[in-house]
């Protein structure tokens, strides 16, 4: 039985290609995008399979309105790919206030706003398929992408706390964090912020992407060939890594906060009231920490 899909930035990056592969296979796409005329060769390619809607994921009125548009059109939605976002670096104090906020606004307060249209819509079928195009940025910090990073944080944690809360529902929902991919992620799609003197590391990382050095080791093709097999399988991740530069990254930093963690337990479990039990030994502890 052919899929719905629901896939923001669809007309670049990892969402056209996810596009295309969907598209590909038979299934349907509500492919939404700021400038819809990009995806003309594939209306042209696979005809009624697509349906492009305008949608600027920061206009939630116009979330609202989209979703309602792709229900009445296609009658369902089966998979939601919230896929559409930018890159930013500079160091923290440099950014003016209008680009912190555009980075949360689409990076964040978006995927949120758009899930929570589509829920009540797959909550009613009692299925459905979230992927949050998350990053590993998402889950290890580095110098000089701060903002697009406490966007992304907040993104794979709201997903693992909506995996949990919609299981029972029959709505599946995994964090997709890829390392870098050789999209446009640090060309079109990047923007920086002002110069400021004693950020030798934040300027070496902006330098890096703007010289065209940069060559991500992930391929976007492989990444929707996965995304569509991950739609089907019946135990998805809550949190999927995606290329090998992420995994060493994941690793590095899990091993870090290990010994961090253990290095300061000491004062971590001083801090217990003295008629406190120590939830680690308790059944409750063990059944929360093993959950």
């Amino acid at each position: 039985m052919k899929k719905v899909w629901f896939i923001t930035g669809a007309s670049r990056g990892l969402g056209r290609n996810l596009t295309e592969e969907v598209l590909a296979m038979g299934d349907q796409v509500v492919a939404t995008a700021r400038n819809t005329n990009m995806l003309d060769d594939l209306v042209e390619k696979f005809g009624e399979l697509i349906y492009p809607l305008t949608l600027n994921v920061t206009d939630y009125n116009q979330v609202a309105i989209t979703v309602e548009a792709a229900i009445a059109h296609f009658g369902k939605i089966d998979v939601l790919v919230n896929n559409a976002g930018f890159g930013i670096v500079g160091a923290a104090e440099a950014f003016s206030a209008d680009q912190v906020r555009s980075q949360l606004e689409t990076n964040l307060y978006a995927p949120i706003e758009i899930t929570r249209a589509v829920l009540p819509y797959m909550r009613k079928q009692k299925s459905g398929r979230i992927f949050q195009i998350s990053s590993v940025g998402g889950r290890v910090g580095n110098a000089g992408i701060s903002i697009y990073q406490a966007a992304k944080f907040g993104l794979s944690g709201f997903t693992e706390s909506l995996a949990k809360e919609v299981k029972s529902l029959g709505i599946l929902v995994t964090s997709v964090e890829p390392g870098g991919f050789r999209t446009d992620w640090a060309g079109d799609s990047m923007t920086y912020a002002p110069k400021i003197d004693g950020y030798d590391l934040v300027d070496q990382r902006s330098e890096f992407f703007q010289s065209g050095d940069f060559i991500p080791t992930g391929d976007p093709v492989k990444a929707a060939k996965v995304l569509v097999n991950l739609a089907v399988h019946p135990e998805p991740p809550m949190h999927l890594i995606l290329g090998s530069e992420a995994i060493g990254m994941l690793k590095h930093a899990d091993t870090t906060r290990t010994q961090e963690m253990e290095k300061w337990m000491g004062v971590s479990l001083s801090t217990d009231h003295d008629s406190a039990t120590d939830f680690l030994d308790t059944s409750l502890g063990k059944s929360f920490t093993n959950r």
